[in-house]
């Protein structure tokens, strides 16, 4: 975690479990012991996550909102599943230019008879919901419409997202010199640059004079002048 200026600024840039094992797993018990007693006026959540438990994303989530400072939650990437629900925590919902949101119903594994996996199929209606109303406080769109897009586990585009309120901004790089990879980027810039106007117009290349080579001797003049030379010496 970072803090400057009077912001906060941490990562969720790996799986969301209850169980940390690689270094980029979060816990909702980890990010709420880092977050706790932070006294600062913004908090900057950058999140690049496949997702991960539900219930870890729901903890999190709450830490968040239950914080008193302004919550910034940034999709650098992929927010997904559950960590598109901890991206709507955030009163500022910025998505980059080039990230997703993965918004889907809850998913699961269950084994044992019938009944169990009735049962199972109605906690997961539950859960389902349950992560419905943190998309419902923020998007504009209808309840039909949004169970339409957990149904067809969609993924959404910055615009989209823009549209429909999931996201309040989308950030750009277009004007950043930071390093690229974009060789359409460098053609195009090279294209649009504005031609420079000569300041003088060209001087004309010195004609050079072709170099006149002498004639070439007829020897056949000479060999009959030298003939005729001869005869009258006789």
């Amino acid at each position: 975690m970072a803090v400057e200026n009077n912001e906060a600024s941490i990562a969720i840039y790996g799986d969301i479990t209850s169980w940390p094992y690689l270094e980029s797993d979060v816990s909702s018990y980890n990010l709420s012991k880092e977050i706790d007693g932070l006294d600062v006026s913004t908090i900057n959540v950058y999140i690049n996550s496949y997702g991960g438990e539900v219930p870890e994303g729901w903890a999190i989530y709450n830490a968040l909102k239950r914080h008193k400072a302004k919550i910034r939650t940034i999709d650098d990437g992929f927010a997904a599943s559950i960590a598109s629900v901890i991206f709507m925590a955030g009163d500022e919902r910025i998505m980059s230019n080039l990230s997703l949101l993965f918004v889907h119903n809850a998913w699961t594994y269950a084994t044992g008879n019938a009944s169990d996996m009735r049962k199972a199929a109605d906690d997961l209606e539950t859960m389902s919901q349950m992560s419905a109303k943190a998309y419902a406080d923020c998007v504009n769109i209808t309840e039909d419409e949004l169970n339409a897009l957990l149904d067809a586990e969609s993924y959404i585009t910055p615009q989209d997202a823009l549209t429909m309120g999931f996201a309040t901004s989308i950030v750009s790089d277009s004007t950043s010199k930071n390093p690229s990879q974009s060789v359409k980027k460098m053609i195009m810039e090279q294209l649009l640059k504005p031609v420079e106007t000569l300041k003088e117009p060209p001087k004309p290349k010195e004609e050079i004079p072709p170099i006149e080579e002498p004639p070439k001797e007829n020897k056949l003049k000479q060999m009959l002048l030298r003939a005729t030379q001869q005869k009258e010496g006789k």
